[in-house]
């Protein structure tokens, strides 16, 4: 009968903490455990064996003892995907940050959540992939809010309840949804959204992850999109995410250079 102290479980590392000189607390989402913890002593010397394969937004095989405290050890790792052309890369690193500060956002720890697990790591494949990494960014932030609860009404007013017309309409993160024109009069804050905007996000929240990487969209497209949902996630956490601030540096000087991203 296998000891319920040592366990096993694959595991992306989405946190870590500096805990003395060398040691150091990790935070990894896993596909059944959800969100946990693990004690890492020494990993942080120069010959620690597993520190590679604990890096940030890298998905490993990790095993873990329980002893008399409350976070498990880390008795070793194995790593499955490094996903390293976002190691290598400023872009790439911010936008993974990213992703997993969000998981981390939105999860509670112990929960077990398998579809936020896959979606994460399908993200961090499809950032080292895909070419349209804004895209990427806007499919993951669409299923990681339906995957939380938190599913954006965008086919019908969520006031009225009636069918949106294809115009304008207009995005209410304290609402949840769109509103039509007329609805939206009694709102003291919200976004307008193209129709083209709405058709793109509303083919992100349905369809899969493979038909949404073929989707050709503008910058000025990207950006509309970006604003709205980083609102909608602003009001939701209470809160401003700190990677997606740096992401904002780091799109401006992008412009500036005439760099695609």
């Amino acid at each position: 009968m296998p000891d319920p102290r040592e366990y096993q479980t694959e595991a992306i590392v989405i946190k870590k903490t500096k805990l003395g000189e060398a040691d150091s607390i990790l935070t990894f989402f896993t596909p059944r455990l959800g969100k946990i913890q693990g004690f890492a002593k020494s990993l942080r010397k120069p010959k620690s064996k597993m520190a590679g394969h604990l890096e940030l937004l890298t998905h490993s095989t990790v095993s873990f003892s329980r002893g008399r405290g409350n976070i498990p050890t880390i008795t070793g790792a194995q790593t499955i995907n490094s996903f390293m052309p976002l190691k290598n890369d400023l872009w790439l690193t911010s936008c993974g940050l990213y992703t997993i500060e969000l998981v981390h956002q939105f999860t509670a720890e112990h929960q077990e959540n398998y579809g936020i697990f896959e979606l994460l790591a399908d993200t961090l494949a499809g950032l080292c992939e895909v070419e349209n990494k804004e895209l990427v960014l806007r499919y993951f932030e669409m299923h990681l809010l339906e995957s939380a609860g938190y599913r954006p009404q965008l086919r019908q007013c969520i006031t009225c309840h009636r069918a949106l017309d294809p115009a304008t309409n207009y995005f209410s993160p304290a609402a949840g949804g769109l509103l039509c024109p007329d609805c939206n009069l009694n709102q003291p804050f919200s976004y307008p959204l193209s129709l083209n905007a709405q058709k793109v996000l509303r083919l992100l929240q349905g369809e899969d992850f493979t038909a949404t990487a073929r989707v050709k969209i503008d910058a000025d497209l990207e950006r509309e999109m970006e604003n709205v949902i980083s609102g909608y996630l602003k009001y939701l956490l209470e809160k401003e995410v700190k990677s997606a601030a740096w992401l904002d540096t780091l799109r401006e000087q992008r412009l500036q250079f005439k760099r695609p991203i």
